[in-house]
């Protein structure tokens, strides 16, 4: 097979592929106890690269007896200490939040002494989403976690996303650091000017074998179209596989827009963990949670 048709550019190509490897992961679900997530733990079961635990209330383990590795737990504060001790245990290859808060999932995975956060790592939200129109599935970050991240954040997230595109098999991922404008504005936004660092980083291979460019805007990222009209020379050459936005405000616009106006099929994990942590919505929908556990297991697959 060559590298070309090796590259994973949908989600049902990434279920095939997770078919092909053939390596169930383990993932603890943390409070299953909705239907969303209980649909979505079914068809990751039957798709064949998920091994559910379900840690759970004593009705729902009652229920699910003899058809996924249950756990019960009293309530969800409970049920998410359980799930990360499972990881420290090596008991689990991923985390997925069902019917719980945000905050008590993460209150259990970043404690100090049994989280699962590692010391001096950094907590991202990695985001992949396959958009109407466009030819591959585009990484992004960070729509929900870090709200301005610091340089040394923002190198950790190109490092995230460069291994996210090498997981998908896309041999030299094109990354775009996002700016409303292609020129550095040191005064009025002074992380401009530490995209220059982090391209040069990319140029002596700190992420790998990818290609760092920016500032750029949206469109001559992801238009080369756009990119001529503005006779704007960039060796992402309009055709970005990732974008790095400068703030959780530019990122969360992004995903909402998509998947608002476009109907943009996504998938989300947190990143720095020990694990993936699938942090769905409680109002995802049922595919959106199905394609993150997807992401979840090609990611645990692909362990720096």
């Amino acid at each position: 097979m060559d590298k070309d048709t090796q590259r994973i550019s949908d989600f049902r190509q990434l279920v095939h592929r997770l078919n092909e490897i053939g390596d169930k992961k383990n993932i603890a679900i943390v409070w299953a106890e909705d239907d969303h997530t209980l649909q979505a733990v079914a068809r990751a079961a039957e798709a064949g690269f998920a091994n559910p635990i379900l840690v759970c209330s004593e009705q729902t383990a009652k229920a699910y007896s003899g058809k996924y590795e249950t756990v019960v737990a009293q309530n969800p504060q409970e049920a998410a200490e359980i799930a990360v001790q499972m990881v420290k245990q090596n008991k689990a290859d991923a985390l997925m939040k069902g019917f719980v808060n945000t905050d008590v999932l993460l209150k259990a995975v970043l404690h100090k002494e049994h989280g699962i956060l590692p010391k001096g790592n950094v907590l991202t939200h990695i985001t992949a989403a396959k958009i109407n129109d466009y030819p591959k599935i585009l990484f992004f970050t960070d729509p929900a976690v870090l709200p301005f991240p610091t340089q040394e954040q923002r190198v950790e997230q190109v490092k995230y996303l460069s291994h996210f595109c090498h997981a998908f098999h896309v041999e030299q991922p094109k990354i775009a650091l996002i700016h409303c404008s292609e020129k550095i504005d040191e005064r009025h936004f002074p992380y401009t000017q530490g995209y220059q660092e982090i391209k040069k980083m990319a140029e002596n291979g700190a992420f790998g074998n990818c290609i760092v460019d920016g500032p750029l805007d949206l469109k001559t990222s992801c238009s080369p179209e756009a990119l001529a009209t503005k006779k704007i020379e960039s060796p992402i050459k309009g055709e970005a596989d990732a974008l790095c936005f400068p703030d959780i405000e530019a990122g969360n616009v992004f995903y909402k827009t998509i998947t608002l106006f476009s109907q943009a099929e996504t998938a989300a994990v947190l990143q720095g963990t020990d694990v993936p942590v699938v942090l769905a919505s409680r109002g995802d929908s049922v595919e959106s949670k199905f394609y993150s556990m997807a992401l979840a297991a090609i990611i645990s697959n692909n362990k720096q």
